[in-house]
């Protein structure tokens, strides 16, 4: 191996913060079909491949699962990791292991670096900003990666010198840019620079930069052809070529050269299908060939100190060619839908107003209240990390001078919060102000409203809608920024009574419980009727809701009553005496089991004024959920006369068939139905019923009938595999078992059903390996069932 030749491959892997901004938690997203959500579609497509990466033999069997994070560098955003650690704990402890192995591999720097907090545009960042998202991002890495971040990545690599002297500031030794970013260089010792461009930089070496503080920074600019060639054009669709790009890219200069490159991490997987492959060969052959070694930024600065200093092209980024102007201006940069820009500057100076508006009472009330407001503030990282009474006990302890309630100072501090995460870069990234990602900039925005009238007393809604008013839409029917905002963000604006209105509709279908934790909100029913007639529903209470964030908490009285299908209508109070609520219960109650629907109706209308809330209220994903539980029972209702008609006319059709009579359209229609229910039913319990699949498989075959829902029934059947190699794992002498489980995939393969088996294949080569240490304790046909196995899933693990 040449000893001056290295290899760095980084990754920056980031999605946007898409939680509610009151509920701190991702509502459904139909787009991300057939996941939740497209956190969950990315990870399933990228970030948990690459932990368990395959590598492929000559006869495209995997012969090797690896994690690709342990031998690149790379960063996650603080808040894509909160969302992992919850969402996808397997992928999430896959990327901590990873930086721990990397340690081993790289003389003890691991390879994750770390990164501003929620993908900010530092240098359209004020310092107090700038400040905060460094300390959170540090802070948030330590509290996973326990360690110190040697280096971090800026969002869009977008830099100026102030954001060099902040991350100077708390001991950040390099960062990475783009080569365009570079401005001119020189060998250390010497006095003149030389002017340099995206092509004319060498990027095979790091450079330091020198601060106006006096202090420096290590940064790398990447290879700007091969990233492109990865992001872009194709290298990802061969492995092989992938690494020949990195090997050819060295030249025949003396000293140390270190080929990197930097790319979206969701390029292998998520943009690119199998980029990960692609990825864990070119590593496998980098590795193998010894042409190179691969290492990693923090390994390169300790072995090799800048041998060049480099100025700065200060307000750049990758992604724009205009600096930073993609994130303030109508620049030309855009996704090409072919529409304007013209929104982004007066978003961003509508925004402004509010950050330095709400920061004024910030400053007014946190001075009463705090030792030192912003102190405070870079402070409150520890609270988020783990919301729980025991760190905002000691945060209030650590910070707090009066006896301001709790309430007040977490509003105070969430005010502040929000403020940051409304400045999400991808807020202004795409084409239009009504995109998911500006609309939800919009919604920290209406957050940061909310709080800063209950903390300061000042509506600026009506001001702030007034410049959202000067902000152009590019869709005629919404004209501007305002319209947007009242059709998409409002909807979603939350508060403890819209709370009490859900936990009322929910408790109609729920199981009945004194204390319910929704989302971030905890629920206490002091009181509680639920009376039932048929399918008419009556539920009655009076509940404290308690939000989880700001502690804030109110108590409400309710009653909801159920008429059949969706048809809900239900009322709330904040203010009803306990005597008057128990006259209405006793009421309402005997009106129900008279079947006096009306005077229920009448009752409740009485005790709360017309207004009233429907099923519509409900949050997103409990609204689908109820909606979901009710069509059950209609589709309950129509496969059991379904049912009955192919239990019935069975013999009848199948003499029509034998007689080759022609099969009425409506009997075919009823038995796909059938046969495709039951089928689904075979993969739904805890074991796979294999003779039912069988036999249901003939049956779709002997009518020439079709599969209904392929995606769904492969989903099932992918889960309910992996639940089966699970039990086969722990019980080695099963012979019986693990021929059931190989007799299922020649029905999968009948059907082109495919399933996803990622997860089964991970546990079988684990398995596989355990049995390597235990060669010869398992008996011969279990080991020929499970090479058959291996066969199935396309995995070859040599015995």
């Amino acid at each position: 191996m040449s000893k001056d030749r290295y290899i760095c491959i980084h990754g920056h892997f980031y999605q946007p913060p898409r939680e509610n901004a009151w509920l701190e938690v991702i509502e459904l997203q139909d787009s991300a079909h057939p996941y939740h959500d497209w956190n969950e579609r990315i990870s399933a497509e990228c970030y948990a491949p690459n932990g368990y990466s395959r590598i492929l033999g000559q006869d495209h069997v995997i012969k090797n699962i690896v994690n690709n994070y342990t031998r690149i560098s790379f960063n996650f955003g603080p808040t894509l990791l909160s969302w992992m650690e919850e969402y996808d704990k397997a992928a999430y402890e896959a990327v901590l292991e990873a930086d721990r192995e990397s340690m081993k591999l790289f003389n003890g720097h691991g390879s994750a670096m770390a990164q501003v907090y929620n993908h900010m545009i530092m240098p359209l960042a004020n310092k107090r900003d700038k400040d905060t998202q460094v300390v959170w991002g540090l802070r948030d890495f330590e509290f996973r990666f326990k360690r110190k971040a040697e280096g971090i990545w800026l969002a869009e690599t977008a830099v100026d010198i102030e954001t060099l002297e902040v991350l100077a500031d708390h001991d950040i030794k390099f960062t990475v840019l783009a080569p365009r970013q570079a401005r001119a260089v020189r060998k250390v010792g010497n006095e003149d620079w030389t002017a340099v461009n995206d092509q004319s930089i060498n990027t095979r070496v790091a450079y330091r930069c020198l601060l106006p503080s006096g202090r420096s920074l290590v940064l790398f600019f990447y290879d700007g052809r091969v990233s492109q060639g990865v992001a872009f054009d194709g290298l990802l669709n061969d492995g092989k070529r992938f690494s020949d790009s990195l090997l050819n890219a060295f030249n025949g200069e003396e000293g140390p050269q270190l080929v990197h490159i930097a790319t979206d991490g969701e390029t292998y997987g998520h943009h690119h299908k199998h980029g990960d492959m692609a990825l864990a060969f070119c590593l496998d052959t980098i590795e193998k060939g010894k042409k190179a070694k691969l290492t990693n930024y923090a390994e390169f600065c300790e072995k090799f100190p800048p041998r060049y200093e480099v100025q700065i092209n200060e307000n750049s980024s990758w992604s724009c060619v205009h600096g930073v102007e993609r994130w303030r201006n109508d620049c030309g940069c855009n996704s090409g839908k072919g529409y304007h820009q013209k929104w982004r500057k007066p978003l961003r100076e509508s925004l402004d107003w509010l950050r330095d508006t709400v920061t004024e009472v910030f400053e007014r009330e946190g001075s009463l209240i705090f030792r030192d407001p912003w102190e405070a503030r870079n402070e409150y990282i520890s609270v988020i990390l783990r919301r729980n009474d025991d760190t905002i006990r000691k945060f209030l302890k650590d910070n707090v001078v009066t006896d301001a309630s709790s309430t007040k100072v977490l509003r105070l501090m969430e005010m502040m919060r929000h403020s940051m995460l409304m400045y999400t870069s991808c807020g202004w990234f795409f084409d239009e102000v009504s995109g998911i990602e500006t609309t939800q900039v919009m919604q920290y925005a209406c957050r940061v409203i909310q709080l800063a009238s209950q903390v300061g007393g000042s509506d600026l809604e009506l001001e702030f809608l007034k410049k959202l008013e000067l902000v152009p839409s590019n869709i005629p029917s919404l004209g501007n920024a305002a319209a947007v905002y009242k059709k998409y963000v409002l909807p979603a604006r939350t508060n403890l009574q819209r709370v009490g209105m859900h936990v009322a509709v929910s408790s109609l279908f729920e199981e009945e419980a004194d204390t319910l934790t929704i989302f971030n909100y905890t629920t206490h029913n002091e009181s509680f009727v639920k009376k039932e007639a048929g399918e008419q529903k009556l539920a009655l209470g009076i509940t404290r809701v308690k939000s989880l964030v700001t502690r804030s908490e109110k108590k409400f009285a309710f009653a909801v009553i159920y008429l059949g299908k969706h048809n809900i209508i239900g009322n709330i109070s904040i203010d009803m005496a306990p005597d008057r609520f128990a006259g209405m219960q006793f009421r309402m109650v005997k009106a129900f089991e008279e079947g006096k629907l009306g005077d229920v109706i009448g009752v409740m209308q009485q005790y709360f004024g017309p207004e009233k809330y429907t099923l519509w209220q409900l949050f997103k994903d409990e609204k689908r959920k109820i909606l979901d539980l009710i069509t059950q029972q209609s589709m309950a209702e129509l496969e059991a006369s379904l049912r009955r008609a192919y239990n019935q006319d069975y013999l009848l059709i199948n003499a029509l068939a034998t007689n080759e009579i022609p099969i009425p359209n409506a009997y075919r229609t009823t038995f796909e139905y059938i046969l495709n229910a039951d089928l689904l039913n075979c993969f739904q319990p805890e074991r796979i019923n294999i003779k039912d699949v069988e036999r249901i498989s003939a049956e779709l075959i002997k009518w020439d009938l079709k599969i209904e829902d392929p995606k769904k029934l492969a989903r099932l059947a992918g889960e309910s595999i992996y639940k089966e190699l699970r039990r086969i794992s722990s019980e080695r002498e099963n012979v019986k078992r693990i021929q059931r489980l190989n007799r299922l995939f020649p029905l999968l393969q009948q059907f082109q059903l495919e399933p996803n088996l990622h997860n089964t294949q991970n546990l079988y080569f684990e398995i596989a390996g355990l049995l390597k240490e235990k060669q010869g304790e398992s008996n011969d046909e279990w080991m020929t069932q499970f090479n058959l196995l291996g066969d199935n899933l396309g995995v070859k693990v040599e015995l």
